[in-house]
């Protein structure tokens, strides 16, 4: 990444195109090191197999480097920002520019999950605008979809083609194009009546669902997990979203799933999304979702607000 970007621009947001191994490390290694020379705070979270290959490239400057599994760091897109790239650039002391990998889309995410992992990347740009950070995000051009290469020059402002030049202006960059492209209807699902609530029906609701899902085989922490979620959203439901919601649960492969929709309209892409404060009285509730369920998808329109989270059993 040029020097001269992070020179002009407080926040830096490339996307890095590799094709292999030596690419990939060429790209990463040299991010993090000139990070470190600076004696700026760096973090890495990319799945696995590429930490891995990181953390031997880097050598014993790897225990200088904050390095996470985004496969268990960033299982929802929606816990990415609030969760990875917030909490380590919030901790920083001011003055410094925060260096962060982030690698959220890889070949194994399935199509479920893929448009709640480009509208992640869109709202980067949102979340971090003004502030002196560099968040380089590699994409595998030989393992992903050329619709998920054409979307990251529309989430990010600069590219780089890893070993054939320098860092290049995306003229295809429109964040709020991709925001709102992919806040798509959710698929239907056959056959799983839906249960209406209001305020005097939250507490039977929430017991219904628990119920439920322990039918479906989801016990322990998650089966706590979804309990939280759904007292979340059933709440926010009748106070923000027209006192009144309905509420489907049911099994999916490996998950089972909860559903929530009422009729406000969730305007700010980013709620769920920023860290609270220490002294901030509410409005945890979509926060809390997004860092304990393992997949969030939302969609808004005229007629409302549907929430729908997903639990590995």
């Amino acid at each position: 990444m040029s020097a001269a970007a992070e020179l002009h621009e407080p926040f830096v947001h490339p996307a890095l195109f590799y094709g292999d191994e030596r690419e990939y490390l060429a790209g990463t290694v040299s991010f993090v090191r000139a990070g470190l020379e600076a004696g700026d705070p760096v973090a890495v979270a990319v799945p696995a197999a590429n930490l891995a290959l990181i953390r031997d490239g880097l050598g014993a400057d790897a225990d200088a480097v904050r390095l996470l599994n985004m496969e268990e760091a960033g299982r929802n897109p929606g816990r990415i920002i609030p969760g990875v790239l917030r909490a380590f650039a919030d901790a920083q002391p001011p003055g410094r520019r925060v260096r962060i990998i982030g690698e959220p889309i890889w070949a194994g995410r399935s199509e479920t999950e893929y448009p709640a992992c480009v509208q992640h990347e869109a709202l980067i740009n949102a979340a971090f605008q003004g502030r002196t950070v560099s968040i380089l995000c590699p994409y595998d051009v030989r393992a992903l979809a050329p619709q998920v290469i054409a979307d990251a020059y529309v989430t990010h402002p600069t590219v780089i083609h890893a070993g054939s030049g320098p860092e290049l202006d995306s003229g295809a960059y429109d964040p709020d194009q991709i925001v709102a492209r992919y806040n798509e209807p959710l698929p239907p699902v056959a056959d799983v009546p839906p249960c209406d609530f209001d305020a005097e029906s939250l507490s039977q609701t929430r017991h219904m669902a628990t119920e439920v899902a322990a039918r479906l085989g989801l016990e322990g922490v998650r089966l706590q997990d979804l309990a939280l979620v759904t007292a979340e959203l059933t709440t926010n439901s009748v106070v923000h979203g027209g006192g009144s919601g309905s509420l489907r649960i049911w099994a999916d492969d490996t998950y089972v799933v909860c559903e929530v929709h009422d009729k406000g309209r969730l305007v700010d892409p980013l709620a769920g999304r920023r860290p609270a404060a220490r002294d901030q009285r509410g409005g945890r509730g979509l926060l809390m979702v997004n860092l304990v369920a393992d997949l969030v998808r939302v969609h808004t329109d005229e007629d409302g607000t549907t929430v729908r989270c997903w639990f590995v059993r």
